[in-house]
């Protein structure tokens, strides 16, 4: 096939040595499996800003770290120096995301580079050497969605104690090779502790995988794991090997409108005494 435009450089420079063909065309990249040597590879090429069709890239930006002041103050502003570091955070963001999750034990593709945005990296692939389908279109049978999902789980509490969060979790970004599920596609992975909209994008991706697994094993749908995962973390109780329950049982606390009534009077009371108290003395 004809090779893309930003692929054509690692042609030069002898790193691919031939495109076979396109994999998917995704909101913020084009996928395309390549010929690295004897092996073939995945290469990932991220559209540019003003082509993705990603809406909401400045939630997940918030809390990435920057090489320096210049690049956030650039960044900032908007220049054209600071449009192209945006673009080379947003690029970086998945093979950080990604060397960080394979060495905490997290089924991810393994990465290899990242040039002029685009990611080589391996390419996943099911029990007879095909490109691995997506969970999308995998059907199971209750015990192995039972037996998958549990996997799933415990890959996101690893996640989670990287200190990522994915952001976009469902079926569609994960694959199935013959050992299980393997997640993919990470460019908008936020840092777990620096990002304020973190907690709510952890348990809508638990509840996507939940609701996808709940399909073949209705069972799953009761389980409540992002709130239970989620309040483990905040009290800095959450291990790889954190043993979960599913349950979770919000607390809930009776108001007394009665005494809060009287605390509320009292403080009104108190504030007008001290303030005839200083007019007195003004007038002495």
């Amino acid at each position: 096939m004809k090779i893309p435009n930003r692929i054509q450089p690692l042609v030069d420079d002898g790193l691919i040595d031939n495109v076979l063909q396109r994999l998917k065309s995704g909101k913020e990249a084009d996928v395309y499996t390549v010929m690295c040597g004897d092996k073939v590879q995945c290469a990932k090429v991220y559209k540019e800003a003003s082509q993705r069709s990603f809406k909401q890239a400045v939630q997940y930006q918030e809390g990435r770290k920057v090489r320096n002041s210049r690049s956030t103050r650039a960044m900032q502003k908007g220049s054209k120096f600071g449009r192209k570091q945006q673009e080379e955070v947003w690029h970086t963001a998945e093979v950080d995301a990604l060397f960080r999750l394979a060495k905490a034990g997290v089924r991810v593709p393994e990465p290899y580079m990242c040039l002029d945005g685009v990611l080589l990296m391996e390419l996943v692939t099911d029990a007879e050497g095909a490109v691995a389908p997506r969970l999308s279109d995998v059907i199971l049978s209750e015990q192995e969605a039972l037996t998958d999902f549990a996997t799933m789980i415990r890959n996101i509490v690893r996640m989670l104690c990287a200190g990522i969060v994915h952001g976009d979790l469902s079926e569609f970004n994960v694959l199935q090779d013959e050992h299980g599920p393997v997640i993919i596609d990470l460019p908008q992975a936020v840092d777990a502790a620096a990002n304020n909209h973190a907690e709510s994008m952890f348990e809508r991706d638990v509840n996507n995988i939940t609701a996808y697994y709940g399909q073949f094993a209705p069972q799953i749908l009761e389980t409540r794991y992002a709130k239970e995962i989620w309040q483990l973390f905040e009290d800095g109780k959450l291990t790889p090997e954190t043993v979960l329950t599913g349950l979770f049982v919000e607390e809930v606390h009776a108001v007394d409108m009665d005494s809060l009534l009287d605390e509320i009077i009292s403080a009104e009371d108190e504030y007008y005494d001290r303030q005839r108290a200083a007019k007195e003395r003004d007038e002495e």
